[in-house]
């Protein structure tokens, strides 16, 4: 049946996370950046586009509302959330520079960029690595299995051992809510 192998191969990625131990640090190492970061009182920037600019969305949520239990706020955003922005800036300029502006505009040494890009080459998440590393903020990419052009930029690499984009997909958002869960239980103790 279709949907059990649909299934499968979205446990097989998984599994093989399992076994990617330079991915598992990866993810370790985020946790702690970013934990830094809010005891700097940092931020955390997200960019993605299309569904990744969805998981974006949510993993911004969870740090800025709550994940687990109730606590203080984070400070995270995702970049793409103000249309008048995106779309004045894209027709004005260039899509490219949607995120590097709003990256030079609000960003400091204290925070954290996360960039989120199945093939790791939008250009315009580049380009915000870019002008991040620039303004001496923190870079993680989260990828599928080449990491892209984005893997020789970014401070710390999330691979995922796939080019299935769906599975790819699938396995940023549970890297990302792994992250999430792992920074509020380390910043914050449960009441």
């Amino acid at each position: 049946m279709k949907i059990q192998q649909i299934i499968e191969q979205s446990i097989k990625v998984k599994q093989e996370l399992l076994n990617q131990s330079h991915v598992l640090e990866s993810i370790q190492k985020s946790v702690d950046v970013i934990v830094d970061c809010y005891k700097h009182n940092g931020k955390v920037l997200f960019c993605g586009n299309g569904g990744s600019a969805a998981d974006c969305q949510h993993l911004a949520a969870e740090l800025s509302g709550r994940f687990y239990f109730d606590r203080e706020p984070l400070y995270a955003e995702a970049l793409h959330v103000n249309t008048s922005y995106l779309t004045a800036v894209s027709n004005d300029y260039s899509f490219d520079i949607v995120f590097s502006r709003m990256v030079k505009a609000s960003g400091k040494p204290s925070d954290v960029l996360v960039g989120i890009s199945t093939s790791g080459n939008s250009q315009n998440i580049i380009n915000a690595m870019l002008e991040a590393k620039n303004k001496g903020m923190y870079t993680i990419a989260m990828t599928g299995s080449t990491g892209g052009k984005m893997k020789d930029i970014a401070d710390i690499l999330i691979n995922v051992p796939s080019t299935d984009i769906p599975r790819i997909q699938e396995s940023h958002i549970m890297i990302g809510h792994i992250i999430c869960e792992e920074v509020e239980s380390t910043l914050f103790t449960k009441k």
